[in-house]
């Protein structure tokens, strides 16, 4: 009996799905909602004008599940605004947002829920955000494993985040983990309203956008640490780079005075522009960009990437190599990582 009142007193969850032409992945991401063993949840789903047969799937399981809740736009406006319609529909006290091509383990929603709850207990805000561990599945079978912000460390809080997302600052003991993904996040519904959701100006990083956002507002970055999600990277017209480099280039815009104040913002106008030519692939401008980065800012260049960007060259190696080569090249990095450290 006193089990089945802590039951109903448990709060509503929502859980948020967006989807945008998911017709290979959009049905393992709705399982996975409802397969939470978390006792009192609702499942909403907005289409970002899919052209494929994801609203049908989708259809499909709203017309059998009572907690399941579809909306459709007619026309694709982008993840953001998709995202603000899902805080603007949800009736649960939290919200956790799933991507339509990902697995959520069962226990997802009861280990952040109770972190969360936990941390509160502690501090005298509510602006928390909490993300999960998981790892990230590439197509050529190449698994990375993505433990959450603040999961094996201090977690960071206000501008220790924002400086580490607008333009790379890192503070001793401070646990960055994979960054702010929303697609492992849970908070307060209240938190997202008050912030006003997403901005549906930018097309990608909106994320990244609403992670500074709640760090200028002083929030604090938890995660726990069971991996509980397996992202499969996909490919799509809306994932390309030219698309990413004009959404770096709007938040770099939104926090332009912010920026100019710390003295990084148009080092990172150029880091933005280096970042653009190497993934298009054009070497000899990336070349030329970095030269010139190095130039104006020696020390900052070297220590941006001793600390990320050759990191992520090493981790680039992996997301193209074959099948066969991936773990020869594993154990390289692996060798190379403590040397990587040092700097």
């Amino acid at each position: 009996k006193d089990n089945f009142i802590r039951l109903k007193k448990l709060p509503l969850i929502t859980i948020a799905i967006t989807c945008f032409n998911a017709e290979k992945t959009i049905e393992r991401a709705i399982l996975s909602a409802l397969n939470q063993n978390w006792p009192n949840f609702e499942v909403i789903i907005v289409d970002d004008g899919s052209k494929d047969s994801s609203k049908e799937i989708i259809k499909k399981y709203e017309s059998k599940t009572k907690n399941l809740h579809f909306y459709n736009q007619k026309i694709n406006n982008g993840c953001a605004k998709s995202r603000n319609i899902l805080i603007s529909k949800a009736k649960g006290e939290f919200i956790a947002f799933f991507d339509d091509d990902d697995f959520s383990r069962s226990d997802r929603l009861s280990l952040q829920f109770d972190h969360l709850i936990n941390y509160e207990k502690n501090v005298s805000t509510k602006l928390i955000a909490c993300f999960a561990s998981g790892e990230r599945i590439y197509p050529n079978g190449y698994k990375k494993n993505l433990s959450a912000v603040g999961a094996y460390g201090i977690p960071p809080i206000g501008l220790q985040m924002a400086n580490y997302l607008l333009f790379n600052e890192r503070i001793h003991k401070i646990d960055y983990g994979a960054g702010a993904p929303t697609c492992s996040l849970l908070a307060r519904t209240s938190l997202f309203r008050n912030l006003k959701g997403f901005d549906s100006k930018i097309r990608r990083q909106e994320d990244v956008d609403f992670a500074i956002k709640l760090a200028m507002r002083g929030g604090h970055f938890i995660g726990i640490k069971t991996p509980v999600i397996e992202q499969y990277v996909s490919f799509s017209n809306d994932k390309n780079v030219f698309i990413e480099y004009k959404s770096s280039l709007c938040i770099l815009n939104k926090y332009c005075d912010y920026l100019k104040s710390k003295g990084v913002y148009k080092y990172m106008q150029l880091w933005m522009l280096l970042k653009f030519f190497h993934l298009s692939n054009n070497d000899y401008k990336a070349l030329s960009v970095f030269i010139r980065i190095f130039l104006l800012y020696p020390c900052r260049t070297i220590r941006h990437f001793t600390s990320s960007a050759l990191k992520r060259l090493l981790h680039e190696q992996l997301i193209n190599s074959s099948p066969k080569r991936i773990m020869i090249k594993k154990n390289c990095i692996k060798f190379l990582n403590p040397i990587i450290n040092i700097f």
